[in-house]
């Protein structure tokens, strides 16, 4: 089913064509739930429903509208895969794929992937080589992070996804993969003034970003990732055990080594502080903890990308799972036992996260680095082809 990514720019202002109906609010409210959600954003996304983008930033055309385009994100704890084809100044979804893998399990303590968490990610990646050829994808980028940097095997079993898949992985940079998050997902940050922070946290590192928004793409004043995502703190501190006193002890160490790591960080960034300040988050967490919020059986992405919640309530949904025992919050449904015993790192993490930058509210995204993959590999497209018609203009020119 195709799903539309919303576009580079946010919606008009009243009154003009394609234009926000809500005029200058900052955003809208579900009538259903009262929830706010980013501007740009609604339920169920489809053509007729983007808002015209910024005026001020047109995408070149591309060739065909035709081509598709991937990317494959390889983290600590998932291997997500995302096929898409332009479409204006959007992309539309035309295939998907998602699975746990845990390549990171075991990592903090032995310093290698395991042979284990390598078969699973190859199994994935096998998946998504299959539907890199039905799609036809004209162009794509493999990314690998956290758990393949640290990895003293990174590198071989890099080599031997290239060998057994033909997915050639770039083990990028905790500040490329800080870009390419903040790229996929600062249209969903609430209108406002001055610089924000957008987050990410995955299975073996958490980024911090601080950024003045803008179109296309939101300058980055400074930014810090930290060694901790909900595999790698969960491993470090030790599976949990004891009862609710155990659970809560172990959680307040969880967040006094996010906090101690992100210290420097939280020093440079103070005199930027403002009273309405925002803070958008892209992760499995934040999109569970949203689920949560909102009471969903199941998750929802529709229900969840471009939600604004209260940080109060994120902190008091926080600290419930955080008391409860890893059954207790399996048996939440939008959770459920794979998540059970990471939800609560991912906890400790958006805590210390909000103490650094204590946002009143907090955007929800679930969208991320391969967003930001798509949209560069398009772009990039898009402009070399500018580049070559100009070429090809130029030369007939001189031949006249």
């Amino acid at each position: 089913m195709a799903e539309y990514s919303p576009p580079d720019g946010r919606a008009k202002p009243e009154g003009k064509a394609g234009g926000n109906k809500q005029g200058k609010s900052a955003h809208r409210r579900d009538a259903k739930q009262g929830r706010t959600r980013a501007p740009g954003t609604n339920g169920a996304e489809s053509p007729a429903q983007v808002p015209t983008p910024a005026s001020n930033w047109r995408r070149p055309p591309h060739k065909s509208y035709k081509q598709s385009y991937a990317a494959i994100d390889l983290g600590t704890n998932n291997c997500r895969l995302l096929i898409a084809r332009p479409a204006g100044e959007n992309f539309v979804v035309i295939d998907a794929f998602s699975r746990v893998v845990r390549l990171g399990e075991g990592l903090a303590q032995t310093g290698r992937l395991s042979d284990k968490a390598m078969e699973r990610g190859l199994g994935a990646l096998k998946i998504c080589a299959d539907k890199l050829k039905k799609r036809n994808v004209h162009l794509a980028r493999s990314v690998a992070t956290e758990a393949c940097r640290r990895a003293s095997n990174g590198a071989a079993f890099i080599e031997r996804v290239r060998q057994e898949t033909g997915i050639v992985l770039d083990i990028i940079s905790a500040q490329e993969e800080a870009r390419l998050a903040v790229l996929g997902c600062h249209i969903l940050l609430e209108d406002g003034r001055g610089p924000a922070v957008i987050f990410d946290i995955g299975g073996g590192s958490t980024e911090l970003v601080l950024i003045e928004p803008g179109a296309p793409v939101p300058r980055i004043i400074d930014w810090q990732s930290v060694p901790w995502g909900v595999v790698s703190l969960s491993e470090t501190v030790g599976h949990e055990g004891g009862d609710e006193a155990a659970r809560l002890a172990r959680y307040a160490e969880m967040k006094r080594l996010v906090r101690e790591s992100f210290a420097e960080f939280a020093k440079r960034i103070a005199p930027h502080q403002a009273e309405d300040q925002r803070l958008l988050g892209t992760s499995g967490t934040v999109t569970t903890l949203a689920s949560v919020h909102l009471g969903l059986v199941q998750y929802d992405r529709r229900e969840v990308d471009g939600l604004i919640v209260r940080s109060d309530d994120m902190l008091a949904v926080s600290e419930r799972l955080s008391a409860m025992s890893p059954e207790q919050r399996g048996d939440i449904g939008c959770i459920g036992k794979e998540r059970a015993e990471l939800v609560v790192a991912g906890c400790a993490i958006l805590e210390a996260i909000l103490e650094i930058w204590p946002a009143p509210r907090l955007g929800v995204a679930d969208r991320g680095i391969r967003e930001g993959i798509l949209r560069s590999l398009m772009a990039a497209d898009a402009e070399g082809m500018q580049t070559q018609a100009a070429l090809r203009r130029d030369r007939a020119e001189n031949v006249r």
